[in-house]
């Protein structure tokens, strides 16, 4: 968990390459930690040769299905490549949660050193 929350602290946005559990687990949590509000910073997945097709046919179909919200299908991008990727980042607006009930767990993010602050510049 140090790693997350590192990362959580330092970046501007997070991005995930072809990769493994590791990877994975990675994503999903930044994309969980965005859906609860702890976050506002851009995700996105660079989809290298359609490496994420069949990640983004699972979400696709868990938002048909009724399990993710469909305004929670836009928390994050993808592009098959860097440039398209990096633009996307760039134009990202946080996806606004329209349900009050809706949790904001910011304060547990900040237990571990982010600071609920979106810097402007995303660096390349």
């Amino acid at each position: 968990h140090e790693r997350k929350a590192a990362m959580a602290r330092n970046a501007d946005a997070f991005i995930a390459l072809p990769g493994g559990y590791g990877t994975l687990d990675e994503l999903l949590e930044v994309i969980a930690w965005a859906q609860l509000g702890i976050h506002t910073k851009p995700v996105g997945l660079l989809n290298v040769e359609g490496y994420y097709d069949f990640l983004l046919a699972f979400i696709d179909k868990a938002v048909d299905d009724g399990f993710i919200r469909p305004a929670h299908r836009h928390i994050f991008v993808s592009a098959p490549d860097a440039r398209d990727l990096v633009r996307k980042l760039e134009e990202y607006v946080a996806v606004e949660e329209d349900d009050p009930a809706a949790p904001k767990l910011r304060w547990e993010i900040e237990q571990v050193g982010y600071k609920a602050t979106l810097h402007a510049g995303i660096a390349r």
